[in-house]
């Protein structure tokens, strides 16, 4: 990617240095995290009424029966396929216990400023403004509105502060144990991210936490698979319009699609425990990732990415 010299987003905590560490666990393949009390905010109506509609829709209809919310808590490391963290270091080899400015941090800072220029427009031709999401920097455990987390939770997005979480070292584990190498796969991870607050804003999540009440456990993981690939799906719109900008180069798609394959539930599991349980994937298989993640960069269009009615 052409990433140097672009402009980076102001709208970033930087909380390294200012936690106690962290401690041993799985890095997760990030997602969202439920808030534990609190509420989503309001969904917006406007241009995205129809998808948002569509998800509403199909809730209803095809979830009516028993759960246990807490099974599908996304990216907490309860669903046996997790990365393991050895360090943590930046991807650059910096310290990340302090607060720095070195290349990774510039890197995540830039891209959180495509994806608000890239969203802000496709807001804007709907008559509306882009709330953009507040992306907090951490080393080890963080608190959010959502709860506690650890680096074990991987790069999270929590609608009940509209924040998304990140410890760099987990660029580190992608690359090094993961095989998903390069910074377009790195800007990927946090494009995903950011296409968990669009579906909060234009109320997918809102209504998958209410509907998840009335959810079976193996229906809750169902519809958490729907979630996470329309959010792969809004990071290929990102991606779509990021390439017409003439950022991207050559290998660049290759690097989002080999990572979305790397971290899909079937291939974290047949590595970690050497066996799949389809009934417990939450994110989606390597295909399913991959193959949402290229529509969305394919079309630049958000009807595109309607996970809810379309065969996955």
């Amino acid at each position: 990617m052409r990433w140097q010299g672009r402009r980076q987003s102001d709208n970033v905590e930087d909380q390294r240095g200012e936690g106690d560490g962290g401690f041993p666990g799985g890095i997760g393949r990030g997602g969202f995290r439920l808030p534990t009390g609190g509420g989503f905010s309001t969904a917006r109506g406007g241009g995205f009424s129809g998808i948002v509609i569509l998800a509403a829709i199909f809730l209803f209809l095809k979830f009516c029966t028993n759960i246990d919310p807490m099974q599908i808590l996304v990216g907490s490391g309860e669903d046996g396929g997790t990365l393991s963290p050895s360090q943590t270091q930046s991807p650059s080899g910096g310290d990340t216990s302090v607060k720095s400015n070195d290349e990774m941090t510039q890197f995540v800072r830039t891209i959180l400023a495509e994806t608000e220029d890239v969203w802000s427009g496709i807001f804007q031709a709907e008559g509306q403004t882009y709330p953009a999401p507040t992306m907090v920097l951490f080393n080890g455990q963080v608190r959010s509105a959502c709860g506690f987390a650890s680096a074990a939770s991987g790069p999270f997005y929590c609608p009940g502060d509209r924040k998304l979480y990140i410890d760099l070292s987990f660029y580190d584990e992608l690359d090094k144990k993961f095989g998903a190498s390069g910074d377009f796969a790195q800007a990927y991870v946090l494009a995903h991210e950011v296409g968990h607050h669009v579906q909060n804003l234009i109320g997918v999540l809102p209504k998958f936490n209410q509907m998840r009440q009335n959810m079976s456990e193996a229906d809750a993981n169902a519809m958490s698979v729907r979630v996470e690939l329309q959010a792969d799906c809004f990071a290929g719109i990102w991606g779509h319009f990021t390439e017409q900008k003439g950022i991207l180069e050559t290998g660049d798609l290759e690097e989002a699609l080999n990572a979305a394959q790397k971290i899909g539930d079937d291939t974290l599991q047949r590595k970690m425990q050497g066996y799949v349980v389809p009934e417990s994937f939450n994110h989606g298989t390597s295909q399913q990732r991959a193959t949402w993640f290229k529509r969305g960069f394919d079309s630049g269009k958000l009807d595109s990415c309607d996970t809810f009615n379309s065969k996955i």
